[in-house]
């Protein structure tokens, strides 16, 4: 007798595929809709396909109101960081001593945005601020280091000169270490100064931190730095 050919078993994906490609089946077999039972995840009760459906369209809605709740946070946090930002930069205007605007940005930057600690350092002054203190004690080495930065720098003390311009150096867990540069912060140009930020906390200023306000932070205290620069 020739061989009959033999038929391979129906497998569980052959039955997902055949329900998914016949949409009608259900509407020819709507009996089976109320007979069919299944376990719910809150238990090991059964309950019916609708009332699984409903659990998971719950779980569903849960997870999307965590998400919106996500996001209503980060845009309060985005706005409080903006106002901060906002009100920082007015006291920048209303600087009339331009000899006094760096100890002025320090001051309102550190109380708008309770840093810990903060130090900054600027060169190639006009020659009436070369002896004053921000002026003061930065290598070749520092200058090229601010220049390299194309972004600020975020993450943990490392052997940075920029560190020992700080106060208190040794409490300095981790640190933001800004460039000033004419224009944009990411330009290419050398830099004429670098602002530094310090916290004992690892991870206020951790590694891979988004650094989109620092770069707003940079730009305008380059922007009103510019007022010390030669002409």
């Amino acid at each position: 007798m020739p061989n009959e050919p033999q038929m391979n078993p129906i497998t569980e994906d052959d039955i997902a595929n055949y329900l998914a490609n016949s949409p009608d089946f259900f509407e020819r077999h709507a009996q089976l809709l109320a007979s069919v039972l299944l376990t719910s995840p809150h238990g090991n009760r059964a309950v019916s396909l609708q009332e699984r459906q409903a659990e998971m369209l719950r779980e569903k809605i849960k997870v999307l109101e965590h998400r919106i709740m996500d996001m209503v946070r980060h845009g309060n946090e985005n706005m409080v960081i903006s106002d901060r930002i906002h009100r920082w930069a007015k006291t920048l205007l209303l600087v009339q001593s331009t000899r006094a605007l760096p100890a002025t940005l320090l001051a309102e930057l550190q109380t708008q945005f309770m840093v810990p600690q903060l130090a900054m350092k600027i060169w190639d002054v006009d020659a009436r601020y070369a002896d004053e203190p921000f002026a003061q004690g930065v290598s070749e080495d520092a200058r090229s280091f601010a220049s390299s930065l194309t972004l600020p720098y975020c993450g943990v003390v490392s052997a940075i000169e920029a560190v020992s311009w700080l106060p208190e150096p040794a409490t300095a867990m981790s640190i933001a270490l800004i460039p000033l540069r004419p224009g944009a912060v990411n330009g290419s140009g050398p830099a004429f100064g670098m602002l530094v930020l310090a916290s004992p906390d690892p991870q206020r200023f951790q590694s891979g931190l988004a650094t989109d306000f620092l770069e707003r932070i940079a730009e305008l205290a380059s922007a009103a730095l510019s007022r010390l620069r030669p002409r």
